[in-house]
Parts: C-alpha cells; structure tokens; sequence
C-alpha cells in the first residue's frame, strides 16, 4: 500500500491499514507523459475494444463494455479469495463530495471525475497523480449554478482522448496523456433551465450527450451526436414535439405530436434524457431511456391526456443519423416523474426455446421490464418492488392497467414507487454466469397532492426545493425509507434473493466471474456478496456514504477494486432518522482493493 503524507483515512480505516500491512513502501515516482503515451499504444479504445466482452483488464465504459452489464471476466478475486481482500491504495480527494461516478481504466491509468465536474488521471497501481483538468464550472456556470452541481456520473475514452460534460452544458475533450484540453463545444445555449449530470456515451466515433432540467422551468429534451475527433455536431434528436406552427423535425415529431393535446410546447414537454444510453455494437442500434414530462402534472401539459410520446420510452436509434427506429413506453401519459433514464442492459437470453438478443430495463415505474431489442417488442413485464399506481402491464398492448385513482384525480393518493423510483441512476448489472440481474431497489410511498394547483393558469417557476415548478407536491412516508439489493432472473422475471439495506440511495453494482456481486451502501460499507445465493462474503466499512458503484481492472496481473466514497447528498431528514448514517465522515477518497 502506498500512502502519501497528505492522505489521511478515517480512523476506523486507518487502524485496518495498519493491521493489514506492516510497512508501507516510499510512494512511487509520477508517471511522466511520455510513458503514458507509450502504455496508450496497447490498447486502442474504439468500437472493437467497447464491444469485447472476453477482455477484463481494462474498464473502458460506464457498463465496462457496450452491453453495459458491469460485468467483468476476471475472477482472481472470487468467493473463495474474496475474504482476503484488503486496501491495497487510497487517494485524499478532501475538495470532493457527493462522487458518483464510475471510474475508467486503460492500460495501467485510471481516470475519475470529480466534484465541479475536475477529471484526474492517476497510477491505478499507487494512485500517483498524472494530471487533473478543471472545466472551472463555477466561473461558467455563474447565477445558473443550482443544487445538485457536484454530481456526475461518469466520462468517456475514445482512442487519445477523454471526453466529459459539465454542469453548464458544455461537452469537453481532453488528451489522454497530458490532460490538455483538445476542444470545447456549447451543448445548450447559456440562461436555459437546463444542466448535466450524466456521461458521455461513444461510440462509432461519434459522443453522445444528453441533459436535465425538467423541474427548472420550460425544457424540451434531446440528445446530441457530436464528432469525437473535430466536436462538430453530427446529429440531434429531440424526444418531444414542439410547436407544430413551427413544423416538425421529422416524421417520428410529427407521430408523436399526435399524442398531445393541448399548447405543450409552451411547457417545454421535457422528456429529458440525462443518463440511460446503450449502443448496440451487434445490431448496431443504440438506445436511448428518457425522462419524464415538463410540468410533472400531465394535467398541466397536456389537459386533454394522451401518451405523450416520447416521455418515459426506450427509443431506438440509428447510431449514424439520430433517426427513429422504434420506442416502447415504460409509462403513457407519465403524471409521476416515473422517468426510464435508468441504465439499458443487453444480453442474449435463452426464451420460449429460442435465443433472444434482449435488453433489460428497470425503470422508477417499479417493473422490470425485457425488450426483445430487435423489434421492441415487450417480453415481460414484472414488479421488481411495491408497485400500486398499475396492477399490470398487459402483454399484448404492452401497456400498464393503471389502478383507479393513481393519478391523484380526486387531490391526493398515496403511491408507490415515488419519485425517487423503485430504482434510480444507481446502476444495476447483470452476470451471464448465473444468469441473473443485480438491482439497487428502493422500498418508499408517498402521498401525491395537486389541491390548490390552478392547472389552467398555472406557469412554471424554477424549482429550487420546493414544488412550485412541478405541478403538485408529495410527502414521503414517515422515517427514511429502506431499500434492499436484489437479484433477478430476467428469463422467469422473478426475484431469485434479495438483501434489506439500510436507508436508499445505495450505491450501484459490479459483478463477476468470480461469483461475486459488489455494492457499497449509504452508510459507508463496501459489501462483497456471492452472486448465486446472497451470502455476504466480505465488508469493508469505509466510514463514508457510497453513492459510487465499484469497478474492477488488472494490472501485470493482479486484480484491482475501485470504489469512490465521499458524501452522497442523502438529504439530512434521512440522516437523522437513520442511525446507521449518523457518524459518516463528511470527506471524500478513491479506495482501491487487492488481495
């Protein structure tokens, strides 16, 4: 283990490291420029490296590969070695917090972004600095800066280059060797309600982008395609009409459009898609989930009802020109903020005595959904929680059969999931050696009001914690809810085990062939756990919040694990009503594993 005089742990984790390890070594000298140039020669990160699934050194993506299943073939850390596992490295990062993203590695070097959207390259060996990039978000962002500006889930590579989006709407490359920065394009115009969370996604030398902003004020989503080498914009879909007087974009606007009703494009419609992105290298599809509407209430939006397309879909793409090539809707007429920006995950799954090219869906609806990917045709549909606003989703139309009331049509109406959903953007994975999906679920109702809203003349007003820019307020159950970590058969649709987790928000998941599921959780655990029974095998009690989910990588072979940890924006009602959380650290670290 190498530490620096500047790192300092929590104590609980500093008396584990000095348990562990008896002596720890001077720090290794800081890899220069040249020699990371050289390690960039072994692999190539294109559409090749992105689509093998056999290839475990590296990290390469937000899922590791193209199928985004977070799955990884290595499996020198298993269920049997597993129990040996110890800090092996740590970075200091005291100037972070709420980290949520998913650290990539290539070759030796793993790069992370951080707090104010800053991306650093370090030894992923010794965690010795390479270089670091600051966007300086703040002085870009100015008065348009809100809640929510340190979160971002995540980066891309793309052969020299590493790409990352802002806060502020801007989508940056850098290169991969010095940090340097390459271009700098606008993904939005300054001023509009609108923001970035989420990772780029690349592929076919093209880096796609997407954005929030629903609850800030009038949006009307889309995604954009940009050139990775050059920046220069390939292609743009929006996902809800505008006004028709203005003409449509394409055919699929003007089919969507006629699901309507009323001036929506006054409200923006939103339909944001801020994570969620899957590129399908075989079928050469990509994927796209998407948010919910612009107001919430579809009272508001769209008073005459209708399905709203293309709010809370999976649609399918043409990677090379952005068209329409089919959708299938977790939710019509979305009234909820049950949006599908949750990760979409592909796997070939044996079915009905045929072999499926499949992709799985867990949405905040609260049903697991299985797409045949081909033709968008729904397979099935299960709840994977509590789920009371649909008794079903039928099979034949695809459509949920929604519970009388559900759409609080009489004032009020106690629903599961909330707007939290019965899964957020923490990431599910999914093992092809046990045939199983491995969800972070959240278990919590709420009552959702809209008495007092005048749905005729209300207007939108920035949302700055309050409800006044959704369409309706909702209050949580009492105490602060619970959430479990779930394994799933998607062949069968059903639960095979599930594990209680304290609070939610817990972190996402990695899985490997090494029968091993790995989560960290609110209260600072990081958990090993065996993949075909739930048996907790492992726990490293980090003493921070995980918000983060885990990566996995060689180096000269030796298996790593990667974890951040740091505060997780848990709002502070939670904390104090939850025991477990009360004595997290309020700082932030890259912990990384080995045997």
């Amino acid at each position: 283990m190498r530490i620096s005089s500047r790192m300092v742990l929590p104590t609980l984790v500093l008396m584990m490291c000095v348990v562990a390890c008896s002596r720890a070594p001077e720090p290794e000298p800081p890899v220069v420029a040249h020699e990371l140039e050289a390690a960039h020669a072994a692999t190539v990160v294109d559409d090749a490296a992105m689509a093998d699934e056999s290839a475990g050194d590296n990290w390469l993506a937000f899922g590791r590969s193209y199928s985004e299943q977070r799955f990884s073939p290595l499996d020198q850390v298993n269920d049997g070695s597993v129990s040996r596992l110890g800090v092996d490295w740590y970075l200091d990062l005291p100037n972070d917090r709420g980290l949520v993203s998913t650290p990539l590695v290539v070759d030796g070097v793993l790069y992370f972004i951080g707090s104010m959207n800053r991306v650093r390259a370090v030894d992923a060996t010794s965690g010795d600095l390479i270089w670091e990039f600051d966007p300086k978000v703040a002085e870009n962002t100015g008065n348009d800066m809100r809640a929510g500006w340190e979160h971002n889930r995540g980066i891309g590579i793309w052969k020299d280059k590493v790409y990352l989006a802002t806060w502020d709407g801007r989508l940056i490359a850098v290169d991969r060797a010095t940090g340097e920065q390459a271009w700098s394009v606008r993904t939005f115009d300054p001023g509009l309600p609108l923001y970035i969370t989420g990772a780029p996604k690349i592929f076919k030398g093209k880096v796609l982008i997407g954005n929030g902003g629903t609850e800030n004020g009038p949006t009307r989503g889309y995604v954009t395609a940009y050139d990775a080498e050059t920046g220069e914009q390939a292609w743009r879909f929006f996902i809800v009409p505008g006004n028709p007087a203005d003409g449509f974009e394409s055919d699929a606007m003007r089919m969507a459009a006629e699901t309507w009703t009323g001036e929506w494009w006054k409200f923006g419609g939103g339909g944001n898609a801020w994570h969620g992105f899957t590129y399908d290298a075989e079928l050469d599809q990509l994927y796209i989930g998407t948010g919910n509407g612009a107001p919430w209430n579809q009272k508001i939006r769209s008073p005459g009802g209708g399905d709203n397309l293309f709010l809370c879909s999976i649609v399918a793409l043409d990677p090379d020109t952005g068209e329409y090539l089919w959708h299938y809707q977790t939710t019509p007429g979305e009234t909820w903020d049950f949006n599908s920006n949750m990760d979409i995950v592909l796997a070939d799954l044996e079915m009905d005595d045929r072999t499926v090219k499949a992709l799985m869906h867990a949405p905040k609806n609260g049903f697991f959904y299985v797409i045949d990917r081909e033709t968008g045709k729904l397979l099935s549909a299960e709840p994977f929680a509590e789920v009371n606003w649909a008794s079903h989703v039928d099979l034949e139309s695809g459509r949920p059969v929604e519970q009388p009331g559900a759409r609080y049509e009489s004032g009020s109406a106690r629903i599961t999931p909330t707007l939290a959903g019965a899964h957020s953007w923490h990431a599910m994975s999914y093992n092809p050696m046990t045939g199983l999906a491995y969800i972070p679920v959240i278990h919590l109702s709420a009552v959702y009001n809209d008495e007092g809203v005048d749905t005729e003349s209300w207007r939108s007003a920035v949302f700055e914690g309050d409800t006044t820019g959704v369409g309706w307020s909702w209050v949580e159950d009492e105490g602060p809810g619970t959430g479990s970590l779930q394994a799933r058969d998607p062949v069968s649709n059903a639960t095979v085990w599930e594990v209680p987790m304290p609070g939610v928000g817990n972190a996402g998941t990695l899985t490997t062939a090494g029968n091993l599921v790995f989560q960290g959780r609110v209260n600072g655990d990081l958990v090993a756990y065996d993949a075909r029974s739930g048996e907790e095998l492992w726990t490293f009690p980090t003493g921070l919040g995980i918000s983060a989910p885990p990566v996995t990588y060689a180096v000269n072979g030796k298996q790593y694990i990667a974890v951040l940890a740091g505060a997780n924006r848990i709002p502070r009602g939670r904390i104090a009503n939850t025991p477990e959380l009360k004595d997290m650290q309020n700082t932030s670290m890259l912990f990384v594993f080995g045997l």
